[in-house]
């Protein structure tokens, strides 16, 4: 579904991210980990053709085969959301804060299937008229991951969706991600900081650094023996120690 090949991504200078190379193949659950600045972002927003201004990509990032660098956006619109949709990190940003929660998803389906989505995320039917501020930040991934699954995309990717989120709600969500992904078989490209939240949701995982993937396996064998320092100054980092 998603092949990467040697991805090089710089704004003029030198390179934020360089020669990274991954797949995600129907069904499959992939993690993608490392620090702020690492690249891991970047790498998954070139999948969707959504990188910032300046930004210029080299390498091969294709969907379904097709080869989405340099795609004109009239093509990229029709693969986003039918084969591969995201959930970002802040929900507040990827929401309109002036429209109804009920008249976004309305907008990716119909009002009908908007109100079964908001079932399908476990919000109540009233959330459907609320605007985006009357909603917690747990409620407002919820709608953000809603809005992505509105069209039974083939892979979703998911960017740091619990950063902001505490314990608790950030385990929801976690358990609903990793629900709602398996019900439809769908992939899943898991971007995060966090070798725990990994090693739960994913089966392989790369690590990145300073732009560079640095180790990367299924990840029982790298939890089990990081051959790489940095991913084992994450595993010290996560509470994956404390547990094993």
């Amino acid at each position: 579904m998603i092949e990467i090949e040697k991805l090089r991504i710089d704004f003029g200078g030198a390179p934020v991210v360089d020669g990274v190379s991954l797949a995600v193949a129907p069904g499959e659950r992939v993690g993608l980990i490392g620090e702020s600045g690492s690249g891991k972002s970047l790498t998954a927003l070139a999948v969707l053709g959504l990188l910032p201004p300046g930004a210029r990509a080299a390498g091969r990032v294709a969907i379904d085969g097709t080869d989405v660098l340099g795609l004109p956006e009239r093509r990229l619109a029709r693969l986003r959301g039918d084969r591969v949709a995201m959930v970002f990190q802040e929900p507040m940003t990827a929401l309109d804060p002036v429209m109804r929660v009920g008249r976004q998803l309305a907008l990716v389906s119909s009002k009908a299937r908007a109100r079964e989505l908001l079932e399908l995320v476990g919000l109540p039917a009233d959330t459907y008229r609320a605007y985006p501020h009357q909603l917690s930040g747990g409620q407002r991934q919820r709608i953000v991951l809603a809005i992505a699954l509105a069209r039974d995309p083939a892979v979703l990717i998911c960017d740091e969706p619990t950063t902001a989120l505490d314990v608790r709600v950030q385990a929801r969500v976690l358990d609903l991600i990793d629900g709602l992904a398996a019900e439809r078989g769908a992939g899943l490209l898991f971007v995060s900081h966090d070798l725990a939240v990994v090693s739960n949701l994913c089966s392989r995982v790369l690590v990145m650094r300073a732009g560079r993937v640095v180790e990367s396996g299924p990840v029982a064998e790298v939890l089990a023996a990081p051959r790489h320092e940095y991913t084992a100054a994450l595993l010290a980092a996560s509470d994956l120690e404390a547990r094993t």
